[in-house]
């Protein structure tokens, strides 16, 4: 990924309250990244596999050291399909500038009941 591309992101993460001034990515972001999407290429919630976002659950702006830890990522989607912004809603609680550090055990609870509903909805 090339300087002004990481730039432009770090600028767009900024405006939206992800990540103060002055963090910048990892050169090894984008393969982490890459690399994590092939081992888990759906919605942690909801199984989209449109507009994947990678979720840090330590937050990069709160410890930078964890932002290349596979143990720290979760998929989540942008995907607004049903209404739902799986990344905002469960890895943010609404709100960017909030984080949930509960997100790996709600995705699961959520996931199961978008699973169920599906399963309902056939019957």
């Amino acid at each position: 990924m090339s300087r002004l591309k990481i730039l432009s992101k770090h600028l767009k993460d900024v405006y939206q309250g992800k990540a103060p001034a002055g963090n910048l990515r990892s050169n090894h972001w984008p393969t982490v990244r890459k690399h994590h999407l092939e081992k888990h290429p759906t919605c942690a919630v909801c199984n989209s596999t449109i507009q994947l976002e990678v979720h840090h659950i330590v937050p990069f702006a709160r410890d930078p050291s964890k932002e290349l830890d596979p143990d720290n990522l979760i998929t989540l989607c942008e995907n607004s399909n049903d209404g739902v912004i799986c990344h905002l809603l469960f890895g943010h609680l609404g709100n960017y500038q909030y984080l949930n550090p509960n997100v790996v055990e709600d995705a699961k609870i959520w996931n199961e009941k978008f699973n169920n509903r599906e399963k309902s909805k056939n019957t």
